[in-house]
């Protein structure tokens, strides 16, 4: 330590107590300690080998030693998932000890057991990728490389784990995601079969977004609120609907923004890249971006 701050640093110290006396908001000095966001993100990885057999991980896996390794994998991840979920129900209710009551285990073991439906879910997506992409040469390019596809697989795990009922833990997955890729996609969003997101970096995808079947989006497109609703203390409502809805089959080109929880985009939409959109679009229509001052464009499907 250098003579300067060796003679300061009691002075130090006594200023940096007084900030955290000052700002109680942001410290928790003798709180519990929060779950772990290292092992959650190595979690994470080790889900991803379970869902995705022979992509990740060291092990070189043959029909012969495949469930010898998934059952040791399970058994490992099924021990840290109940530590750091119990860690999380006692961050969201104060406690300072485990409560015993054997609720993470529970959520453990029904996590485990939505993995088949995981799987299937991301399969589609895979298959989605690959069918939408002229530049994919195979499955295994999707799932092995493609940032866009990483962040669905990590929703798609977070929105389980969401909706069970852990508190914390879904979020520090989708975060983790969104640094690795670029792409944010909040955990609570519900996202149905098939889902695509081409080159992924810049997408924002909300809380409360409902988004269909056979969606395929592409860089930069966000899907967000228009408006936060106060209460009378001008503090924001929460569990309202504040993003859009986007039904079956719609595509939305690049840096589009969809805003709005009373906004719906029709079935079989195709929103044109650069459109700003607050308004709901009927099912059919084609939107694309004027290069003159003015909203986007809806050209709406041909009367039968």
């Amino acid at each position: 330590m250098n003579d300067a701050l060796d003679k300061d640093l009691d002075a130090l110290v006594d200023d940096i107590l007084a900030s955290y006396r000052a700002e109680r908001g942001t410290q928790r000095i003798g709180e519990q300690f929060l779950p772990s966001r290292m092992r959650i993100v190595e979690m994470l990885e080790e889900i991803r080998q379970v869902l995705f057999p022979g992509y990740f991980g060291r092990t070189a896996l043959t029909d012969e030693n495949v469930r010898y390794h998934l059952g040791n994998l399970l058994v490992r991840l099924g021990e840290d998932l109940i530590r750091q979920i119990e860690s999380c129900l006692r961050y969201a209710t104060g406690a300072r000890q485990a409560t015993g009551d054997g609720r993470a285990a529970d959520i453990a073991h029904q996590f485990l057991r939505r993995i088949p439906a995981v799987r299937k879910m991301l399969v589609l997506d895979a298959q989605a990728a690959y069918d939408g992409d002229p530049a994919a040469k195979s499955i295994d390019e999707v799932i092995y490389c493609y940032p866009g596809f990483f962040a669905i697989a990590v929703y798609r795990v977070a929105h389980e784990l969401l909706t069970l009922g852990v508190p914390l833990m879904p979020r520090i997955m989708t975060e983790y995601a969104h640094s690795v890729t670029g792409v944010d996609i909040h955990p609570g969003a519900v996202i149905g079969k098939s889902f695509f997101i081409d080159h992924g970096t810049g997408v924002v995808i909300g809380e409360t977004t409902r988004i269909g079947d056979q969606v395929k989006i592409y860089q930069g497109v966000t899907l967000g609120a228009l408006s936060f609703p106060k209460d009378e203390r001008g503090r924001v409502i929460k569990g309202l609907q504040r993003h859009p809805t986007i039904e079956d089959h719609v595509t939305i080109y690049a840096n589009a923004t969809i805003l709005g929880g009373g906004t719906v985009i029709g079935k079989g939409v195709t929103v044109g890249g650069n459109t700003f959109i607050t308004s709901s679009i009927t099912a059919g229509s084609t939107v694309t971006h004027q290069t003159h001052p003015g909203p986007a464009r809806q050209r709406k499907p041909p009367a039968k």
